[in-house]
């Protein structure tokens, strides 16, 4: 029993006791479901442009549109969150995704019209956008409900890897099955994924939020905004790393620009492993306002470089500074909301880093045709010093 801490409060006695670290069940349960979100990243902006034939600004709504999903279904991931628990959210999340994939795999056949192919797709993107909201928010809630609220920031660090390294495998696992096993089983894939995540969830532990008083969900997000806003600023800086650094290299001549998030993915790692447990140690407030001082310096390295070598270790910087906002500023939003309302607040704060990763794109864009490339990265390293200046208001604002 030495990984069990304490009894959760107001529980009954039969009520699973907080563990130490958090559940690896859920953990890797968030991982295949986030595969899901992965595998088919590279393989549908293929198919629409070269197989179906239309243009990149389809490629670019397809591909958006499951944002849009996702975003809007916050607020019901986590309605179901807080009245029926993580594992419940989860499940359905699994659902939802594996139908997005069978809507993708249905596109796959032969025979059918481009423009009816292209509408299963978007049915199968705006579905899998579904899916992920409740993925997201319920598997975050449900393992910080299995360690308790006083270690949510180690839980979210964890969640965190889950999710990144589904995307980073994800990806170029869903291309290699395009390319040697052609589309169908890359779709196949896709529904085979959440699947796996729900043979896991069968025989996790169900943790449910605790019961009280839950509030509409506008009301969550007056309580938690000005966390949200400076973790949007946040995702500012990746944002335009993943939009603009093959082209950014590519400008100045260099010829690693597919290292990039190379770099960035092992600072970020690396930070979450090594001091995943500060939030919680030392304060939320604190531990963001120096990630977003550190992920400045990352931003401001990759606009100043005259190497390359130095640009890579502005995108591996920035990978230090980005690593803990979301626990750092997830862990202060559960404190300005009660108990029984920690899913709603989870779903309304990922949705701030949803608005942003679909706002910045388009704004670094337009700045990329104004000023250069590099003025991408000082955009960057400007959101992030505004989102330290809202950090110490929020800090200021929560000790009053």
């Amino acid at each position: 029993m030495s990984s069990l801490t304490m009894k959760t409060i107001g529980q009954a006695d039969a009520t699973p006791a907080y563990l130490a670290r958090p559940s690896l069940a859920v953990i890797a349960m968030l991982f295949c479901g986030y595969l899901a979100v992965g595998l088919p990243l590279p393989v549908i902006p293929l198919f629409v442009h070269d197989k179906l034939g239309f243009s990149n600004l389809v490629v670019g709504l397809v591909i958006g549109i499951q944002f849009l999903a996702t975003v809007l279904t916050r607020g019901y991931a986590g309605h179901v969150t807080d009245h029926q628990g993580g594992k419940r959210a989860a499940l359905q999340a699994a659902a939802f995704s594996a139908l997005g994939g069978l809507l993708y795999l249905v596109a796959a056949i032969q025979g059918l019209s481009p423009a009816a192919t292209l509408a299963i797709v978007i049915a199968g993107r705006l579905v899998a956008g579904l899916g992920e909201s409740q993925f997201v928010t319920g598997c975050v809630s449900w393992s910080i409900a299995s360690v308790g609220p006083q270690r949510a920031g180690m839980s979210m660090s964890w969640t965190g890897i889950a999710m990144f390294a589904a995307l980073a495998i994800g990806a170029p696992v869903g291309m290699g099955l395009y390319q040697q096993l052609g589309l169908q089983v890359a779709m196949a894939a896709c529904i085979v994924a959440p699947l796996l995540a729900v043979c896991i969830a069968f025989r996790a532990t169900s943790y449910v939020s605790p019961a009280g008083h839950r509030l509409p969900f506008y009301r969550v997000i007056s309580q938690i905004w000005r966390e949200g806003l400076s973790l949007m600023l946040q995702g500012v800086g990746l944002s335009g790393l993943t939009a603009f650094a093959s082209l950014y290299f590519a400008m100045h001549g260099w010829g690693h620009a597919g290292l990039v998030m190379t770099a960035f993915g092992i600072g970020f790692i690396l930070m979450r492993i090594v001091f995943g447990y500060l939030p919680d140690r030392i304060g939320g407030y604190r531990v963001a306002l120096w990630s977003l001082a550190i992920e400045a310096i990352g931003q401001a390295a990759l606009w100043a470089a005259p190497y390359e070598i130095v640009a890579l270790g502005g995108a591996f910087v920035t990978g230090l500074g980005c690593a803990l906002v979301f626990p750092a500023l997830g862990v202060e939003a559960l404190k300005r909301v009660l108990p029984a309302n920690r899913g709603s607040a989870m779903g309304a704060f990922v949705a701030f880093l949803d608005i942003a990763y679909g706002i910045a794109g388009p704004a670094a864009g337009l700045v990329a045709g104004q000023f250069g490339y590099a003025a991408v990265y000082l955009l960057g390293a400007a959101s992030a010093v505004l989102g330290a200046v809202l950090v110490l208001i929020s800090r200021r604002s929560s000790a009053r």
